[in-house]
């Protein structure tokens, strides 16, 4: 059984060009009243991503419903679809997604037996409305909270969190989870840190410190130095068998090339203005001068549009925490049972979305009440996130499980 209550009673929206992507967000607030109300329609269940079976009775005999409070600021409230900007539509839009992946995740771990109760509420990226929940006390009946999405909501609700030992999921930011200080903090998404971790390993490992140059390009931006200052403190303090060198780009770098020595660059930018002239240059230097070099880029670049032919020409390698393989049977599986219960297409945050809901609908049906000592022996492998969780005393579960794509045969490929 499967149950949802709602907290905001809000209006049809007017239809225009974006109405219809609204719909189904519209239908899940209107007419409902704070109690809880059964959903009809139930969407059809998704096979589970990975080679396991869920067991059939329940470890804990007792526990016969979870209850999980859902945190995503909707904001239908204040979206007027006629004036609202693109960016405004599509954080709108990453708030339904988000929603009803999740809903088929938790869908499909309830195929089991085990009841869930999902509390919806529209934050509406407002720290007030959080506020309301600490002092109605609602959220002491979750046995989960999922979310708030944004860093600033995370922190507003980490005081709460500890003094009523309250798990909270933070599923979307990348934040670095000491920015909290929550012992009952899961962060999904992977820090900067880790990124760099990943990264500087596998260029410990395969490269050889006697000819190879590790060169950090930074333009020093805010934005950049986020990512060179773990890049810079990795080599220059943790691993100093390497030689390291900086340049805010690769024109001031061309003139203090060695012949006969193999570069590894780390690229910190993703601004494309940057990155696209430097790619292109160092494919130059590639080609015409014969410099050995390889680039590991910046996470943001798998979002991003850039010469594929430069790209695997400089042996490109990125560090990921997501990739959808859209020739696995449970992505195509996903993608019918998504269309069918909404009638859209899924986007990225719908995956994230149904394998954060199912993760942890597959750990209530497993261990009930108990679900929460299993959250680091339990790693999981979905389809679009993998979890391998890690506790800190301090700053609580973090996901440890990050790929490693490079460009190869104009896709990217898993490497590690």
């Amino acid at each position: 059984m499967y149950m949802i209550s709602v907290q905001n009673h809000l209006r049809l929206l007017n239809g225009n060009s974006w109405g219809s992507l609204f719909i189904a967000a519209a239908l899940i607030f209107a007419s409902c009243s704070p109690k809880v109300r059964p959903i009809t329609g139930k969407s059809p269940a998704v096979a589970p991503p990975v080679n396991e079976k869920l067991p059939e009775k329940l470890v804990e005999k007792k526990f016969s419903e979870a209850t999980i409070s859902l945190l995503i600021p909707f904001k239908l409230n204040q979206l007027n679809l006629e004036t609202a900007s693109k960016s405004e539509v599509e954080r709108a839009s990453m708030a339904i997604d988000f929603y009803q992946g999740f809903k088929l995740g938790i869908d499909s771990a309830a195929a089991k037996g085990l009841n869930f109760k999902i509390d919806v509420v529209d934050t509406r990226d407002n720290n007030s409305q959080l506020d309301g929940l600490i002092k109605n006390g609602r959220l002491l009946n979750s046995d989960l909270v999922v979310g708030p999405v944004f860093p600033d909501g995370i922190k507003h609700l980490s005081a709460y969190s500890k003094a009523h030992n309250l798990l909270v999921v933070s599923p979307l930011a990348a934040s670095h989870p000491a920015d909290f200080g929550n012992p009952n903090l899961v962060s999904i998404a992977n820090n900067i840190d880790l990124h760099v971790g990943k990264m500087g390993d596998y260029i410990t490992k395969t490269y050889n410190p006697a000819n190879t140059i590790v060169i950090l390009i930074n333009p020093k931006t805010p934005s950049d130095e986020i990512v060179a200052a773990p890049v810079r403190s990795y080599f220059k303090n943790a691993n100093k068998q390497f030689t390291f060198q900086e340049y805010a780009s690769v024109f001031t770098m061309e003139t203090k090339i060695i012949k006969g020595k193999q570069y590894v660059l780390v690229v910190t930018s993703a601004d494309p203005e940057f990155v696209m002239p430097t790619l292109s240059k160092l494919a130059k230097m590639k080609t015409v001068s014969g410099t050995n070099i390889h680039v590991f880029g910046h996470p943001d670049w798998i979002k991003q549009s850039y010469s594929t032919e430069n790209l695997q020409l400089l042996n490109t390698i990125i560090t990921a925490s997501y990739k959808i393989n859209y020739n696995n049977r449970n992505v195509l599986s996903f993608i019918r049972s998504y269309r069918s219960a909404f009638q859209f297409e899924p986007g990225e945050y719908s995956f994230k979305g149904f394998d954060i809901g199912y993760y942890f609908g597959m750990l209530f049906s497993k261990y009930g009440a108990d679900y929460r000592s299993h959250i680091t022996k339990e790693r999981y492998k979905g389809l679009h996130n993998s979890f391998s969780f890690k506790y800190d005393e301090e700053n609580g579960y973090i996901n440890q499980d990050l790929q490693l794509l490079r460009y190869k045969n104009f896709e990217l490929a898993v490497i590690e």
